[in-house]
């Protein structure tokens, strides 16, 4: 736990930063695209690149981070490699067919999953406000791929799949994570599972075609931009601001990172959004508070003597 303290209103803006470091991922996705990246070669980039300069970080400031035990490695591998490198190349895949909106309207799916799996192995109850977010959102996603109100589809079957496996493996992080986030700092996982993530896709990847264009100068602002704005800030700040946030409503703030897309989707990309996709938008951010809520009264009922609260 830190021993600084800041001021609340500081706290929620590093949370709100951290989430919108992550919205800006679509414009630097889109970006290497133009240089002939797949989203398997940028899933590479972002993983390579992110977990060397935290490497750097961690070595300068937080050694004892980088010490982790033999036996719990397996957990960082599953960790990399299903939900970092498969959940970002379903991600990218999505943003590669269709619009960074829509692809970004896929993750917010994972509080569904999420929800789903609970019930299955911890046996948690699909209480009546979880039940509604489940609704908003499938009510959301609908009207943002365009299958409400008229039926006509704005993405393949294809791309729906897609995006559906990349709501899924992302709710996989913290599922997965639950066996080892007691016993090391969230910048330990992160790193391991960066690092694990790389291990899995450079062989595979055939990044090394792109040689000739990572000499050049250009190219390395999305690559920049993408590891550290995107990946190593977009987790510091985040990370900083949940030390006086309550975890609650760091989630409900991190739904920036859903606006913040939108608006590059619309005004930076020029990729088409209408009203009613928009409407879908403002329903998936409803069902965000609405899971938010579920959640803390099920720990309230849980823990009710526990303070459940960051600060």
């Amino acid at each position: 736990m830190m021993k600084t303290t800041i001021n609340k209103a500081v706290a929620y803006a590093l949370v709100i930063s951290g989430a919108a470091c992550w919205g800006l991922t679509g414009m630097f996705v889109q970006n290497l695209y133009e240089y002939g990246f797949t989203p398997w070669q940028v899933v590479t980039a972002r993983l390579s690149i992110s977990s060397i300069i935290l490497f750097f970080i961690l070595f300068l400031f937080s050694r004892e981070s980088l010490q982790v035990k033999l036996k719990d490695l397996p957990y960082f591998f599953v960790l990399g490699v299903v939900s970092i490198a498969l959940f970002n190349w379903f991600y990218f895949a999505v943003m590669e067919r269709s619009t960074v909106a829509i692809a970004v309207v896929f993750i917010y799916t994972s509080p569904i999953f999420a929800a789903i799996i609970a019930r299955f192995l911890y046996k948690e109850k699909v209480t009546p406000q979880k039940s509604i977010a489940i609704v908003l959102t499938i009510l959301g996603c609908s009207l943002a791929i365009g299958f409400i109100p008229a039926g006509n589809v704005s993405v393949t079957v294809g791309t729906i799949l897609l995006g559906l496996l990349a709501g899924l493996f992302c709710s996989s992080y913290s599922l997965i994570g639950k066996f080892i986030s007691g016993i090391y700092h969230p910048f330990t996982m992160t790193f391991y599972a960066l690092v694990f993530g790389s291990l899995f896709t450079i062989p595979t990847s055939g990044i090394w075609e792109h040689r000739d264009v990572l000499l050049t100068g250009s190219i390395w602002f999305p690559l920049l931009g993408i590891s550290i704005v995107s990946t190593i800030f977009a987790y510091i700040l985040f990370t900083l601001g949940l030390y006086y946030v309550e975890s609650s409503k760091a989630v409900i703030l991190s739904s920036v990172e859903l606006i913040i897309s939108v608006i590059i989707s619309v005004y930076i990309l020029n990729e088409l959004l209408t009203l009613w996709q928009a409407f879908g938008i403002v329903l998936i951010i409803v069902s965000i508070v609405l899971t938010v809520v579920s959640l803390r009264r099920r720990v309230k009922e849980l823990y009710p003597d526990k303070d459940i609260s960051w600060q």
